[in-house]
């Protein structure tokens, strides 16, 4: 597959440098007549949208005034077709502006079957198709967007991008071109069409279209929407997507799906691009929802848009690993050491055995007393200890078993009384235990006993006790050694959680488990009192949309989950996700080499238990998965060559032997190098300048994680282009410039310091700027020793 891309990516570079020298010689007048035709396609398709949009809101009110019948029949009936019309709306409300991007001209087709699309669906062209003269006819022109759109005579006037028709418009290579003679990206603001770019599949045929032969203009699409200013948002790669990106993309969606990929082959793209094309392609299958797990808050404030400009929000939950938990938000760091600790699947033995120490805390009574039969009865501290210990010895959660703690008290206090041996006759025997259970169980005293003695444990609760260093140190014996143990409880002393304290919360809520909550009452729809259905109908069920609402904000499983930057997730992280897949299938984006994790082994086996992988035979070599479907990136869209080569110095550091992906374009800028003399701030603020008055877009400066909010005070003056973060926080993310602060630093954090440093060195897509300080031990030239040959 590597291979193919590089082939395709060495052919493409061919293609566009000959399709350079025609469009230099294209006139004006070519370039606006061919903007004009699709400006005039773009005016015909917004005239249907708004004829569809009107339909739409006829549904709507046509729904509303089925309201007034006032019969049960009658109101269903129009909840259901309001949830409908509702989203029908909505959604080509969201995609009134720019979703039509693409065409491709075809060639006659092997076959003549349409697809539901009202688009052919042969794939390669038919015999004769090209004559003999290589010339040939265009027999069919598609247009892509963002959602289909159908004419009055339901034939195609734009293609969904992911309807299988589309297809080749993002496979099509001149290695391979199929049925595609012409692929067009088209160029968009609101309902004005602002340019064309063009590439050729078949350069060596001769086509008409209705006479006429196809012209080709623009400058190339990838490199256009390469080119273009990053802002502090994600934009969609829907126009631009590659070949091996749309494989991936496309792949079905059985059991798990790997993909690998250094940075800037576009895997977050890709893993967003998966979730909207699952959705299309299965939609019944993945009413259950899809989870897509970001590493940061920033990652996904920064993608959280693509969604819906692709055609598909609500049924995706896009959300960091901090923020899993509901009720709980990461907003702490921990140190790399402790952060091991608490990562690492030991943190699971320490877990179980507090959250049943934990039962002992705040002064538990070692002494039962309560009256039946008109005799007082103890149990006394060894026999509650006995019991506590027989109710301990399964593994079902700690609150679900105080009711078989209550039962075993109760046969305790029941064989003391003596009352067992009164009568010879079962049934006498059985009334006599039953009246003697709720008598004793109705006591104020035995209520009171039990709520002490088994109190209902939260995950916060126990967590608190663990931040008593002693107390953890009994419950991590032999588990911690006393350094993590001192690191892990000053952490728990804090006010705020980290992201590895919101798995050790998840997991602390599948130990204790917690009471089934009692379903909130439907509240009384506004339309019932105006019938006076309220009178007749108090507890009406709920509505379908509102149990879809209701479901999608307690939902704690998906049909699918996507992690993206994987390799980032710590044992108890993936502990964590599993619990939120346990019957869905999977896609796995990382890449081995960015990794901040220090112990890739033990994070692959939580990985595989947490997605069901099971081996015969042991461990495959490397890690890889026996089962499922994998695939690799290879081509790097993110970084310039001059870039990605310096990157590369520190990916032979980092992992031996490991290949980086390779560059589509060259800058011909090469990274700039800076010493601080005297002042960090002041030299760090002068090179984040310099690159604002270079470049359009944003400028990212990423420090050591401990530098964060000094960094943040040094750049404070210079705008909102320029965003300080720390190098953990730059993972996925890309801007036009940016600058690294202290190598060495950077790599001295953690065991994984050289793999972050390779991250914080692929963010740029234009220009990369290199602060060294004294610890970098810069050569004359400014070169940080560990980027120098």
């Amino acid at each position: 597959m590597a291979a193919q891309a590089q082939q395709d990516s060495a052919v493409d570079s061919v293609r566009d440098s000959a399709a350079d020298s025609v469009r230099k010689s294209v006139p004006d007048s070519v370039r606006d007549r061919e903007i004009s035709v699709e400006q005039e396609h773009l005016d015909r398709v917004y005239r249907r949208l708004e004829e569809k949009i009107h339909e739409a809101e006829f549904l709507m009110n046509d729904a509303a005034q089925r309201g007034q019948v006032g019969t049960p029949g009658a109101l269903a009936e129009r909840d259901a077709q309001v949830f409908r019309a509702g989203i029908h709306l909505n959604r080509l409300n969201n995609e009134f502006e720019d979703f039509l991007f693409g065409r491709i001209d075809l060639l006659a087709g092997r076959d003549g079957k349409k697809g539901p699309d009202g688009a052919y669906t042969a794939v390669e062209p038919a015999e004769g198709a090209v004559r003999d003269d290589r010339t040939a006819d265009i027999a069919e022109t598609l247009h892509i967007g963002r959602i289909g759109v159908l004419d009055a005579e339901y034939s195609p006037l734009v293609i969904d991008w992911r309807a299988p028709a589309a297809a080749p418009f993002y496979r099509s290579t001149p290695a391979d071109p199929g049925r595609v003679v012409r692929r067009r990206v088209i160029r968009s603001k609101g309902r004005q069409v602002l340019g064309v770019e063009d590439d050729l599949m078949r350069p060596e045929v001769r086509a008409y279209l209705d006479g006429e032969e196809l012209a080709v203009t623009g400058d190339g699409a990838l490199m256009a929407a390469l080119g273009q200013a990053r802002t502090h948002t994600m934009r969609d790669i829907v126009a631009s997507i590659q070949a091996e990106q749309d494989r991936v993309i496309r792949a079905p969606a059985a059991s798990v799906t790997f993909v690998e990929g250094g940075p800037g082959t576009g895997k977050t793209a890709v893993a967003l691009h998966r979730a909207a094309y699952l959705l299309y392609q299965d939609r019944r299958r993945y009413s259950g929802g899809i989870l897509i797990v970001s590493p940061t808050p920033l990652l996904v404030a920064y993608t959280e848009g693509v969604l819906p400009s692709l055609g598909e929000e609500g049924q995706v939950a896009i959300r960091a690993i901090g923020s899993l938990v509901d009720g709980a938000e990461a907003t702490l760091y921990d140190s790399p050491a402790t952060a091991r600790a608490k990562g690492s699947a030991r943190m699971l033995k320490v877990l179980r055995k507090a959250a049943r120490g934990a039962l002992e805390l705040n002064d538990s009574p070692t002494r039962l007393r309560v009256v039946a039969f008109g005799r007082r009865l103890e149990l006394e501290a060894g026999e509650l200890a006995h019991i506590r210990d027989s109710v301990l010895g399964g593994t079902a959660p700690v609150n679900l078993l105080r009711p078989r703690a209550r039962r075993l008290l109760l046969d305790a206090l029941y064989e003391r009384s003596g009352a067992g041996t009164r009568h010879s006759d079962a049934e006498l025997a059985a009334e006599l235990r039953s009246s003697f259970d709720e008598d004793v169980s109705s006591e104020d005293a035995f209520l009171a006993f039990l709520d002490a003695w088994w109190p209902e444990l939260t995950p916060r609760t126990v967590l608190a006790a663990m931040a008593d260093e002693r107390r953890l140190g009994r419950w991590a014996r032999r588990v911690l050694n006393p350094g993590e143990v001192r690191r892990v409880a000053r952490s728990l002393r804090r006010e705020g959680w980290s992201v590895h304290d919101i798995a050790l919360l998840d997991e602390l809520h599948a130990i204790l488990g917690a009471p089934a909550r009692p379903r909130r009452r439907r509240e009384l729809d506004p339309l019932d009192q105006l019938t006076g259905l309220e009178e007749l109908m108090p507890q009406r069920e709920e509505t379908q949309r509102e149990r879809a609402e209701r479901l999608a904000q307690e939902r704690t499983e998906y049909a699918h989950v996507i992690v993206d930057e994987a390799q980032d997730l710590t044992p108890m992280q993936w502990r964590m996700v599993g619990r939120r897949g346990r019957h869905a299938t999977w896609t796995v984006v990382g890449d081995p080499a960015q990794s901040s994790w220090s112990d890739p082994e033990e994070a692959a086996e939580a990985r595989d238990e947490a997605l069901n992988l099971r081996y015969a035979g042991g461990r495959p070599a490397g890690g890889a998965s026996s089962r499922g479907r994998r695939f690799m990136l290879t081509v790097n869209y993110r970084n310039p060559a001059e870039i990605a080569d310096l990157a590369a110095k520190v990916l032979a550091l980092a992992m031996p032997g490991a290949e980086s992906p390779s560059a589509v374009r060259s800058t011909g800028v090469e990274p700039r190098f800076a010493v601080v003399r005297d002042s960090p701030a002041d030299t760090v603020r002068a090179e984040a300048a310099r690159l604002l008055e270079r470049v359009d877009g944003t400028v990212g400066v990423v420090v050591a994680m401990n530098r964060r909010e000094e960094a943040r005070r040094w750049l404070a003056d210079l705008g909102e282009r320029v965003v300080a973060l720390g190098s953990l926080e730059a993972k996925g993310l890309e801007y036009d410039a940016t600058v690294v602060v202290s190598p060495a630093e950077i790599a001295d954090e953690s065991p994984a310091g050289l793999r972050v440093l390779y991250v914080a060195l692929t963010r740029a897509t234009q220009q990369l700027t290199v602060v060294s300080a004294e610890r970098d031990v810069p050569d004359a030239a400014g070169v940080p020793d560990l980027l120098r040959d």
